[in-house]
């Protein structure tokens, strides 16, 4: 993360200091530094934490730093720093961190060795302890503009026995041009900022617990009360940091908080391309983790109240919201090994229709997008399952209701893809309807039903499917648009099952589309029906079955959506525009 961490103190006689710095750097060392100053004699044990190399002598000492008294450095003369003012000795190398995964220094030291960036940490410093402070002077804060930041700051007191008011003000504060980043990162910077703080406080406190009961300064500062030369501002000068809390390791401590908190908070934030906004799919995905979540949550609240007689009942709830295919959710389903890996019977949608037949997968491609219930029986659970995982493949994720495998029959209205074992019995009803299609799976009569296709595949070989409804569809029937359109992909062999996959996504949302206008038509703005068939004519989907795929389709909308229209209508803004 290209940033500078930096804390700062407030000096009653020199106002707001920059106390230490920690800087990112990509290109070789700041001026003063080179290899051999790194590999130089007296060079100090290294050491590694997070994948970070540290080192205490980093470089000779630079003019730059505030060591010397030479009048061309950014930072202050060594005559105006005062004890409680500087943070490193004089002659003091710094500190560095070699980061060996990006082949970046972290770089410690008193001020910024570059002007410019010496002067933005300088202001940032100034306003940070003096105008942008928080209600009680003690918290985080952001500010900053394009030209010279932005800054996250937290400002905080340490105790000191012999300052005014017993203790003295410091912050913390993050500086990077990059003000989205930065308030995205406002709740990481918050958190390990303030176990910085926390410890520093922590140490600062009991150095003061002893000082006091040592010496109470309480007591022997009123008896001197009246003393006129209190007042002075030329009274006790700051204590160091290191002395207030009794650390004189605390320096490289906060270099290596400071580098860990430019790495890692470099590292959780990354970018992400999107390509437009999120698909209905998408959407809808979101809810139904969601869903589940707050679910679980319920019933790991609710798990020690409950009886074992609901729990049935739960079960039979959960089954219709989890859709994953790899999950069997039927009480009576323990034949099912959910654990064991299943096998892709069917790779495709076009592998299913070399193994139906065209006139057989285009009778179930059918009632699959006009939202008729679709049942399979089967003994080969996962022959089901791979079946369930083609076909689903042509609609909305909303519009996907499964029982995977079932010993009963389960209405229409609770799924519309159904897995049964053979022995159980469908009502005849539901055999004659034309709102269901069955494909029973049944022994080949041959050994090698498909020789020549599937030579290698021996789990279909041994069956044969009979696909059958109580309304079967005529051949010469021209059918929904993107029916048509799905057949002619699949039977283009100069395509590719990844290519007409991605066919498949955006013939979906084509149709997504066309419903999200048919929704608002009708269901938001109420329009009669003489508009809505002319909206349809104008939509391409005036024909029956194409208008049956709008309103089954249009069950698939994610409530997202549906409120996001709501909203918008009844907001008087809207109201105003259409009238």
């Amino acid at each position: 993360m290209n940033a500078i961490v930096a804390l700062c103190h407030f000096c009653e006689l020199h106002g707001p200091r920059t106390l230490f710095c920690t800087e990112v750097l990509h290109s070789p060392l700041p001026q003063g530094a080179s290899s051999g100053d790194i590999a130089g004699q007296n060079e100090q044990a290294e050491e590694e934490e997070g994948g970070i190399q540290m080192s205490s002598r980093i470089r000779s000492h630079s003019p730059a730093e505030g060591a010397s008294a030479d009048s061309s450095s950014p930072g202050p003369k060594k005559s105006d720093m005062k004890k409680g003012c500087r943070s490193l000795a004089g002659g003091h190398p710094g500190f560095v961190s070699h980061d060996k995964e990006t082949s970046i220094k972290y770089v410690s030291h008193q001020h910024p060795n570059h002007p410019q960036l010496f002067s933005i940490v300088r202001q940032a410093c100034v306003r940070s302890l003096s105008c942008e402070v928080c209600p009680g002077r003690e918290g985080p804060i952001f500010f900053g503009d394009e030209q010279h930041g932005f800054v996250f700051s937290h400002t905080f007191f340490i105790k000191d026995s012999l300052a005014r008011g017993f203790q003295r003000w410091y912050s913390i504060i993050t500086i990077m041009m990059d003000r989205i980043y930065l308030i995205n990162s406002w709740p990481f910077l918050l958190g390990k900022i303030r176990g910085i703080i926390d410890e520093l406080q922590g140490k600062a406190l009991k150095v003061f617990e002893a000082e006091q009961y040592g010496c109470p300064q309480r007591a022997q500062r009123m008896n001197t009360a009246f003393t006129p030369f209190l007042h002075q501002r030329n009274g006790n000068a700051a204590r160091s940091l290191t002395s207030l809390t009794n650390d004189e390791n605390l320096w490289a401590c906060l270099h290596t908080s400071f580098a860990w908190l430019l790495k890692a908070c470099g590292s959780r934030l990354t970018e992400k391309l999107l390509e437009g906004a999120p698909t209905e799919d998408t959407l809808v995905q979101m809810e139904k983790l969601a869903d589940l979540k707050e679910e679980s949550e319920g019933w790991d609240g609710s798990e020690e109240e409950e009886k074992p007689s609901s729990q049935p009942d739960a079960v039979e709830g959960q089954e219709l919201s989890k859709c994953s295919p790899e999950t069997s959710l039927m009480p009576d389903c323990s034949s099912w090994n959910v654990a064991h890996r299943r096998l892709s019977v069917f790779r495709s949608l076009r592998h299913m229709r070399q193994v139906l037949g065209a006139s057989a997968f285009r009778m179930l491609a059918w009632h699959v997008l006009m939202g008729n219930q679709v049942i399979w029986k089967a003994r080969d659970v996962d022959l089901v399952q791979s079946a369930f995982d083609v076909l689903r493949t042509m609609l909305p994720v909303g519009c996907v209701r499964i029982i995977p495998y079932s010993d009963q029959y389960e209405e229409a209205y609770r799924c519309n893809f159904l897995g049964l074992s053979p022995h159980v019995q469908i009502p005849s009803h539901i055999l004659s309807s034309e709102f269901a299609v069955l494909v029973e799976v049944r022994s080949a009569t041959r050994s090698s039903l498909y020789p020549t296709l599937f030579d290698d595949e021996q789990s279909l070989n041994k069956y044969e499917f009979v696909v059958t409804s109580g309304s079967p569809v005529a051949a010469d029937r021209v059918g929904p648009t993107i029916l048509n359109k799905i057949e002619a992909a699949l039977t283009n062999q100069n395509l590719s099952v990844d290519v007409v996959d991605q066919c498949l996504v955006c013939l979906k949302e084509e149709w997504m589309n066309k419903v999200k206008v048919l929704f608002k038509f009708t269901k938001v703005d109420s329009r009669p029906k003489e508009d809505t068939q002319k909206l349809l004519s104008i939509l391409g989907a005036a024909e029956e079955d194409n208008v049956k795929l709008l309103k089954f389709w249009m069950t698939g909308l994610s409530k997202t959506y549906k409120s996001h229209l709501m909203s918008t209508v009844r907001s008087p803004t809207s109201s105003e525009s259409r009238n």
